[in-house]
């Protein structure tokens, strides 16, 4: 908990955010989701493109995860993609 200047408490969210992507051939036809699990609801999205790549998918699955966020929160994101775990690792996408 987070207290404001009138000492409030203010809770701060932590939600969990799942992603895939791919494609098949790569390059070629892929699609990709996210999942959001907030502490009261869930939320699914999922897209695709006719030409792309598997790290394209796997990064539009990051971003609109990310887009489902309606108010600062804390998140925790899951993914399979080498490419974003290896941004973040490297210190590419603050952490």
């Amino acid at each position: 908990m987070k207290t404001d200047t009138n000492s409030t408490l203010i809770a701060i969210l932590h939600v969990e955010i799942y992603t895939v992507g791919g494609c098949k051939p790569n390059p070629g036809s892929g699609g990709c989701g996210a999942v959001l699990i907030h502490p009261k609801k869930r939320r699914e999205v999922s897209g695709g493109f006719r030409k792309t790549t598997n790290n394209r998918m796997e990064i539009f699955a990051a971003i609109a995860g990310l887009e489902l966020l309606k108010q600062p929160c804390r998140f925790i994101g899951f993914a399979r993609s080498g490419a974003l775990r290896g941004s973040s690792e490297q210190g590419n996408v603050p952490s």
